[in-house]
């Protein structure tokens, strides 16, 4: 049985993948878009894989496709968890 995942565990490696990935953690916030942040297709690949396997979500490509800021990537990962 799994636990629920939360908005703010999902927040948490989201920031920490983003930084980890060379975005400056000063202009990380949920408003935030992926280009300010300047994380490409790449970094967002690599996103879903950490995604799966710290939350055990699959995301799907066309729906990462769609994620332009960092809370379109918490609410796509909530959705899915």
């Amino acid at each position: 049985m799994s636990t629920a995942v939360t908005e703010e565990q999902i927040e948490k490696v989201v920031v920490e993948s983003l930084e980890s990935f060379g975005a400056d953690p000063e202009h990380i916030s949920r408003e935030a878009t992926l280009e300010q942040l300047d994380i490409d297709s790449l970094d967002l690949a690599e996103l879903a894989q950490i995604v799966q396997e710290r939350f055990d979500v699959e995301l799907k490509g066309a729906d990462v496709a769609d994620v332009k800021t960092v809370d379109d990537a918490i609410k796509l990962i909530a959705a899915s968890a």
